[in-house]
C-alpha cells in the first residue's frame, strides 16, 4: 500500500491525532542526490587511470544510491541493486533507490514529532500549534 493510500485511509477513518504525513516527509527533503557505485570509484579516482581498470565495472554500475539532504542538514541514503544487467534502468534505480531513502526518514520525522508530543504531556501544553 502507498503511502498516500495509507493517508487516504487514515483520513477517511477520521484519525486526526498529530502524525507524520507524506507532504510532511517531502517538504523536509532539502536535496537529493543520485550516483552508482561506479560513479563513486570514478569519482574517487577523479577519472584518473585508476578508474579505467575498475575490476567489477559493470556490478558497481547495477548499484543505485539516493542521497537524500534533509532540512536540518541530515543525510539519509537509499540503494537499489540490480542482479540482472539486462534489467537495468537507471531511472528505476533511481525511483527505487529514493523510496527505500524516504522509507529512513519517516521513523527520524515519527520519533521527532513523538518528543514533541512528550514535551506537550509533559508540561500540559495545549494541542494548538504545530506537532
Amino acid at each position: 500500500m502507498s503511502d498516500k493510500a495509507i493517508e487516504q485511509e487514515i483520513q477517511i477513518k477520521g484519525l486526526n491525532a498529530p502524525r507524520i504525513k507524506p507532504d510532511d516527509i517531502k517538504t523536509n527533503i532539502a536535496s537529493e542526490h543520485y550516483f552508482t557505485a561506479l560513479d563513486g570509484v570514478d569519482g574517487h579516482f577523479r577519472g584518473g587511470p585508476e578508474a579505467q581498470g575498475v575490476q567489477n565495472a559493470q556490478a558497481l554500475g547495477l548499484l543505485t544510491f539516493c542521497v537524500l539532504v534533509l532540512r536540518n542538514g541530515f543525510t539519509v541514503t537509499g540503494e537499489s541493486a540490480c542482479a540482472s544487467p539486462e534489467n537495468f534502468d537507471a531511472e528505476i534505480g533511481k525511483r527505487i533507490a529514493r523510496e527505500n531513502a524516504v522509507a529512513k526518514v519517516w521513523p527520524l520525522m515519527g520519533y521527532e514529532l513523538r518528543s514533541k508530543l512528550a514535551v506537550r504531556a509533559e508540561f500540559g501544553q495545549s494541542e494548538g500549534g504545530e506537532a
